[in-house]
């Protein structure tokens, strides 16, 4: 099972982002660079199906210089190979820009290495913009099957069986392959690296990949801003129920919310 991991760097979002006063930009600077949070489930579930079906897992990502460390935290829980397209204004594409980003990526990378993908493994949505395109895009760039929000997958007579994740409980499909999935948390978490793995990775190399980006328009910016906090509620004193909805109507009146 030959398999590619797509993955994005994120600023950690275990910590509160504050915005920068003077740029009007949130305050990445002392913000620690990790991988994207779901883009770890979609490394440990194929690192799964790697461990019992075999092949081999290409982790690949887009960005500047700083992106090789999420790469090499990669290598060292399941990723056997890593490729960085190097671009130093990543963030200036958008969700199509970055799919045919990674479809001339994969071509590169499959001319390579002399293989063809079975499967593409994304996160179901990046933590910093959340979007939730990419996956589907580069799909549709593949022309392949995609399934998204997926917590499992096993693999039966070349036939991919896919577990996904809806608001009423669990879908299975099923899809053949090469087909692209995007990951939702499955019932597990993502493993940590131990000291063997760490040296390992360190001694594989990161490739990095030269693309042309006028196959994509950039985009720009324009405005940053935090959502309005909410204000701390009302509580309602009454003797009986029936006074405290009494009340209650009257306060959503006076609000012009009835």
């Amino acid at each position: 099972m030959e398999i590619l991991v797509c993955i994005k760097q994120v600023p950690d979002d275990s910590v509160e982002i504050s915005f920068n006063s003077e740029t009007g930009k949130p305050a990445l600077e002392s913000v620690t660079q990790v991988v994207n949070a779901f883009d770890t489930y979609a490394l440990e579930m194929a690192t799964r199906m790697k461990e019992l079906l075999g092949g081999e897992i290409v982790v690949v990502s887009i960005g500047d210089d700083s992106v090789k460390n999420s790469l090499k935290n990669c290598l060292a829980v399941g990723g056997d190979k890593a490729f960085l397209v190097k671009n130093d204004k990543a963030e200036e594409l958008d969700s199509q820009g970055i799919a045919k980003v990674l479809v001339k990526a994969k071509d590169h990378i499959e001319d390579k290495l002399g293989v063809k993908f079975d499967m593409v493994f994304c996160g179901k949505e990046a933590t910093d913009y959340a979007t939730s395109q990419v996956g589907l895009m580069l799909a549709d760039e593949l022309k392949m099957p995609v399934v998204t929000n997926v917590v499992d997958v096993e693999i039966k007579d070349d036939k991919a069986n896919i577990k996904q994740e809806i608001d009423e409980g669990y879908y299975v499909i099923e899809t053949g392959v090469p087909c692209v999935v995007t990951v939702q948390k499955p019932n597990y978490e993502p493993r940590y690296p131990t000291i063997k793995t760490k040296m390992q990775a360190r001694k594989k190399p990161i490739e990095e990949i030269e693309i042309d980006m006028d196959v994509v328009n950039p985009i720009e910016v324009i405005k940053v801003y935090a959502p309005v906090k909410r204000s701390g509620g009302v509580k309602i004193k009454a003797e009986t129920p029936e006074e405290a909805v009494a009340e209650a109507m009257k306060m959503m009146v006076e609000a012009k919310v009835l």
